[in-house]
């Protein structure tokens, strides 16, 4: 029982923006490389090493979607053995123990994942802090020393203008020094004010940080409470399935009640008749009471996938924002190589989200299949009534049929006709009820059921019974 967007509409990221961040990042790498100063020979080593990295990132890439792949495959065949588990298994008690064993096992796997993600997201937020305060360290470091660099190199080369011209040329020489001096002043007032404009940069992206890292405790914290108001909806589910159930059982000892009452009180049959429309009242109303409970838990299981888009809206949502954020760092960071790794595993962690999801879908129509069969319960027990007063007819139609004969040319064809059209089952019913007393004073009184015929045409006046 696979479904088509197991293996191939959730696991797989789209493809193609990929290829293209590929794309888009190594030539920002080859501009950053070529913007930055050359120091020394090393450095033009270091960069057609570097040039290659984005295309060994792109395949380590594919190599991880495809372990992706394999794993989504491994969790559809885990979903088929846990089914053919549950096709074994004779009862629905024991699938729904199974199945709660299920949950609760993927519930613990689903906090510790949890949990570890947490403690993943604090050490992102230490490394990035530590990283942007070592660049903006570094990035000062490498101005100054170009600078410096720069500086010494115009000195070195006026050193030398010096030392060729003689002493001929010395008022020149002051003037020539006293316009490199101001020249210098006014370098290291430019160094100044960059500096003043990158720490300014700077505060403002760590800020930034700060703000990104404050909504995702607060999405972190909004799915939190999502997961606990959907762990009570469970817990409320399961004990209306357990009132269902009591209510069933209930219904079952009435029905055996009613048969023993059946089996004791056959020489009674117009209590019994009764007794059995009585029941049949009392299963109508707990047919209804039944139905308007189908009734509620339908309206329940709309309210509860309601939430359940709402929750799909937020993780929408929250994808959208880490890839905003994504964006944002890497413009500002040089070493793409580790957030890159983080991002991929949080990646991960969204994915085993949305496999839980379907999970929960699953578990949804597994509900969804044990309500048709209450109602498929309820018809059978509807049928059952039926047959039982089909019994009690055939029963009281039967009974008179014994000693009809004698009785035939008394009938009077209003009063048949009347009953009839009253729709009463029972025309003659002192057959089933004979009273012997053993004395002649007591056949001379008349039947007890009809008084108004006489002894000698009631046939329950004829019959052998016990006292």
């Amino acid at each position: 029982q696979e479904g088509p967007g197991e293996d191939g509409g959730q696991s797989e990221p789209p493809e193609p923006e990929e290829a293209e961040k590929c794309r888009s990042e190594s030539p920002r790498n080859g501009d950053q490389e070529m913007g930055g100063p050359e120091m020394n020979g090393e450095k033009e080593s270091t960069k057609g090493s570097e040039e290659f990295r984005p295309g060994e990132e792109c395949g380590e890439r594919d190599q991880k979607k495809a372990q992706e792949k394999k794993k989504a495959k491994g969790l559809g065949k885990e979903i088929t053995l846990l089914m053919q588990t549950l096709n074994t298994l004779s009862t629905p008690e024991e699938k729904l123990a199974a199945l709660c064993k299920k949950y609760a096992e993927l519930l613990e796997e689903h906090r510790n994942s949890q949990k570890q993600m947490k403690i993943l997201q604090k050490k992102q937020t230490q490394l990035v802090q530590e990283k942007d305060h070592l660049q903006s360290e570094h990035s000062k470091a490498i101005l100054a020393r170009s600078k410096l660099e720069s500086l010494c190199r115009e000195l070195q080369r006026h050193n030398r203008t010096l030392k060729e011209e003689g002493v001929q040329r010395a008022r020149e020489e002051e003037e020539k020094r006293k316009e490199v001096t101001s020249h210098f002043q006014v370098t290291l007032n430019d160094i100044q004010l960059q500096m003043e404009q990158h720490n300014e940069r700077n505060s403002k992206l760590r800020q930034e940080n700060m703000e990104l890292a404050e909504r995702l405790k607060k999405l972190i914290e909004q799915y939190e409470l999502r997961e606990e108001h959907i762990d009570k909806v469970f817990k409320h589910k399961d004990l209306q399935q357990q009132l269902v159930d009591a209510k069933l059982q209930q219904a079952q000892e009435m029905l055996k009640e009613a048969e023993e009452r059946h089996q004791r009180e056959k020489d009674f049959l117009l209590k019994e008749a009764v007794e059995s429309q009585r029941m049949c009242e009392l299963m109508k109303q707990q047919e209804t009471h039944l139905k308007q409970q189908l009734a509620l838990y339908t309206e329940k299981f709309e309210e509860f996938q309601n939430t359940l888009s709402k929750s799909s809206e937020v993780f929408t949502t929250f994808k959208q924002e880490m890839e905003k954020m994504t964006k944002k760092i890497k413009k500002l960071e040089k070493e793409t190589t580790m957030y890159r790794s983080r991002w991929e595993s949080s990646n991960k962690a969204l994915l085993e989200m949305a496999e839980e999801k379907t999970l929960r879908d699953k578990e949804l129509e597994g509900l969804q299949v044990k309500i048709q069969r209450l109602e498929k319960l309820c018809r059978a027990l509807q049928t059952e009534r039926n047959d039982l007063n089909k019994k009690v007819q055939d029963l009281c139609a039967h009974a008179p049929r014994a000693d009809a004969d004698p009785l035939e040319p008394l009938k009077d064809p209003s009063r048949d006709g009347s009953e009839a059209a009253a729709g009463r089952p029972f025309p003659l019913l002192c057959v089933g009820f004979v009273y012997r007393t053993g004395t002649k004073s007591s056949r001379e009184r008349g039947c007890p059921v009809h008084p108004g015929l006489p002894p000698a045409l009631c046939s329950s006046q004829n019959l052998p019974m016990s006292q």
